[in-house]
């Protein structure tokens, strides 16, 4: 496991505190460090009139927050790259909201940037609607495009992206493939039909803040948010069904896709248990690229 250090560093004729790479004599001088114990810089750093540093290292393991986006974002190795994918209404859209929070991932809806697209009319918002209102896959060629430029901005390449949603399809995961835009993890939640039509028909949209409510499970907090709740055209039980329907007859074509990167996590129990599983697969996957990281420094692959 990576740790961090501190640099205390004296010499006459006032004690100086670096926190990057050390110049003596006006030669860059780079170097990684594993012992606990004060050592003076030797024949590394030359001799000459100018006085000899001494360095104290003080090591510290990380903490859980260590570990978290504030590490990613400053590494040098690539960044998470996730993708989670279940039934409707399986939980994504919670799950996506506590691993954003806790790992500074992009979070990416193709189920967002389509609904987008039916909003403001455009073209392929039109030709969207017709296939989602008949429970139908959207064709490819309108989502695809839309991923990938979204995949590609910057905010999404320097902290990591969380793909919500998508691929739905061995056409999808294919043309994914062939981008070569592939997940570190796939996150699969697995919930029973039952519940999903009825998590599904019971969901309820605020317009005003963009906030889910369940009518049963997350009942909206006041009379005055309760009024201004909305279906989405698609959350009733006959198109559900449908929906429910095309998913199972693609699903296990993609899970074939990502079968060597995926998790399979039980979605039917509290979302706080659920979270703890992804947690602990996501702890264990950035652990992994810290060592790689760890590794590849000390045998002089990062400078």
């Amino acid at each position: 496991m990576a740790c961090s250090c501190n640099f205390l560093i004296s010499a006459y004729p006032a004690p100086q505190t670096f926190s990057t790479s050390l110049t003596p004599s006006n030669k860059p001088f780079n170097a990684s460090f594993s012992s606990s114990s004060p050592f003076r810089f030797g024949e590394a750093l030359g001799r000459s009139s100018r006085p000899r540093l001494q360095v104290r290292i003080f090591w510290r393991n990380p903490s859980a927050a260590d570990r978290i986006s504030p590490i990613v974002a400053s590494a040098k190795w690539d960044p998470l790259k996730i993708m989670i994918s279940g039934a409707p209404a399986s939980g994504k859209g919670t799950q996506c909201e506590f691993i954003t929070k806790k790992y500074g991932l992009v979070h990416i809806a193709a189920g967002d940037l389509l609904r987008a697209e039916v909003s403001v009319g455009s073209e392929n918002g039109k030709r969207a609607k017709e296939h989602m209102e008949k429970g139908l896959l959207v064709p490819d060629e309108i989502v695809v495009t839309m991923v990938k430029e979204r995949l590609l901005q910057k905010d999404a390449r320097e902290n990591g992206w969380l793909l919500d949603g998508y691929p739905r399809s061995l056409s999808q995961a294919t043309a994914l493939e062939n981008l070569e835009i592939r997940p570190d993890l796939f996150i699969f939640l697995d919930v029973p039909e039952e519940i999903l039509v009825e998590r599904v028909v019971g969901r309820r949209l605020d317009p005003v803040t963009g906030r889910i409510y369940h009518l049963k499970y997350f009942p909206p907090e006041s009379e005055e948010i309760a009024a201004r709740l909305t279906q989405r055209f698609d959350d009733t039980e006959e198109k559900v069904k449908l929906r429910l329907e095309t998913y199972h007859e693609n699903v296990e074509a993609v899970l074939a896709i990502y079968e060597d990167v995926i998790i399979k996590v039980n979605g039917n129990i509290p979302k706080e248990d659920v979270f703890a599983q992804i947690d602990s697969a996501l702890t264990r996957l950035l652990e992994s690229k810290e060592k790689t990281h760890s590794t590849s420094m000390a045998t002089g692959g990062i400078h």
